[in-house]
């Protein structure tokens, strides 16, 4: 009997060493994600943008630029593009989440129009998150929101030093597109994801995600003008190292790909 308890103890630490040697093989780990995207071909011109409304103001810090193709002439780095992860066999699939990023800290994500000009041109947020969309200028102004899908779809008229909080987003494959139809010039974009792995390039369209999962995941880029950059709307893959940085390279919009 005694031998039998025995064995029945050694079975008991053998089954213990192994879930625990498991564990720690299917750990997740995390990485940093850097990279660029670069405009092909020659850089284009800054459009000067038609303003025909509250010219006194509108036009205080000079002439309005269109922002469909903002790109640095030195880097040739595209600003405004969205840079994404997804689940490289499902897109639409939940991607682990870094503990430190599993709670939302920030609640509301402001888009302010101070000089008839949406800031910023684009935004990236989280499902739940708010948007508070601000006037800090002296002139009214209206956002004119223009999603598909569940997420919101409304026409607000914020007045001069006023804003208002719009709340009701979840994660969507399509983006909304804002319009002020008061300043009919201005436009801004926002995108929503059910994790924390976005982000919007710099001006020298420079880009860094911290705290990706590591492993096999596509990386999705996508640009107001030219839709998706590079691999559609899966993306392209990428292999994450752990505990390290993993370089992207330079990803480059065709202007006339699409």
């Amino acid at each position: 009997m005694k031998s039998i308890a025995r064995m029945g103890l050694f079975f008991t630490f053998l089954t213990s060493v192994f879930a625990a040697s498991a564990d720690v093989s299917f750990a997740q780990t995390w990485g940093t994600i850097k990279g660029q995207v670069v405009f092909a071909g020659a850089t284009p011109t800054p459009e000067k943008l038609k303003v025909n409304k509250d010219e006194q103001h509108c036009l205080s810090k000079g002439d309005i630029l269109s922002e469909k193709f903002v790109v640095d002439p030195k880097s040739k780095g595209v600003r405004w593009v969205m840079v994404w992860l997804v689940d490289s066999k499902n897109p639409k699939a939940q991607i682990p989440i870094h503990p430190s990023l599993a709670e939302v800290k920030q609640k509301d994500v402001v888009l302010d129009q101070p000089c008839c000009v949406y800031e910023p041109h684009v935004i990236g947020m989280r499902a739940g998150q708010v948007l508070l969309t601000k006037n800090s200028s002296p002139v009214n102004h209206n956002v004119n929101i223009i999603s598909t899908g569940n997420n919101p779809s409304q026409n607000l008229l914020i007045p001069a030093g006023k804003e208002i909080k719009v709340e009701g987003w979840g994660a969507a494959a399509a983006p909304t597109k804002i319009e002020c139809n008061i300043h009919p010039w201005m436009t801004a974009w926002v995108r929503v994801f059910n994790h924390p792995y976005f982000v919007v390039t710099d001006k020298d369209g420079n880009f860094e995600m911290k705290n990706a999962p590591a492993g096999e995941y596509n990386l999705v880029t996508w640009q107001e003008e030219v839709g998706w950059v590079k691999g559609g709307k899966v993306g392209v893959p990428i292999n994450i190292k752990a505990d390290g940085v993993t370089d992207a390279g330079k990803i480059e919009l065709n202007p006339t790909a699409n």
